[in-house]
């Protein structure tokens, strides 16, 4: 059997984004003793990506030539696995955590994407402004808004 005919795998569709870097967050955006980790993906889209008329990719990323930095069009954040295509594009992350312009990732700080991210992976949930580790060992988590939970509770529910 020829080559050719082992490797169709189909039609297929190439993806817009390249991969930048991946990185290990907290998956509510915010380190507890034992809290669960999820990895956090920068996906790039090339400044030449919608390039043509009209713009497929306009209704879901920043328009061209205005976001544009460093041959980068978008940086698209997502969690390792985030499903990907929409009704309105095949190439459109249904849940992405941020999406930056090239030029606005270009010139922001770690820091501040950092907390972008954090508070991204966080929602809705209240923050977390402290553990409290008794002298026996245990643990409770103290949120802004008052409330207190052991980090299981957090774990178990995503709360």
């Amino acid at each position: 059997m020829p080559l050719e005919a082992r490797l169709d795998f189909g039609p297929q569709i190439m993806s817009i984004y390249a991969t930048l870097w991946a990185l290990r967050f907290p998956r509510f955006g915010e380190y507890h003793s034992g809290c669960e980790w999820v990895t956090v993906l920068a996906q790039a889209v090339p400044a030449h990506v919608g390039s043509e008329d009209p713009d497929p990719y306009v209704s879901f990323l920043p328009p061209i030539p205005e976001s544009v930095a460093d041959n980068v069009r978008a940086v698209v954040f997502v969690t390792m696995g985030a499903q990907k295509g929409t009704n309105r594009s095949a190439q459109e992350y249904v849940t992405p955590l941020l999406i930056l312009a090239g030029s606005e990732y270009a010139s922001i700080s770690f820091a501040a994407l950092h907390t972008r991210l954090c508070e991204a992976l966080r929602g809705d949930r209240p923050r977390l402004v402290a553990e409290v580790i008794s002298p026996g060992g245990k643990s409770r988590l103290l949120f802004e808004e008052g409330s207190t939970a052991a980090p299981s509770s957090v774990i178990d529910q995503g709360t």
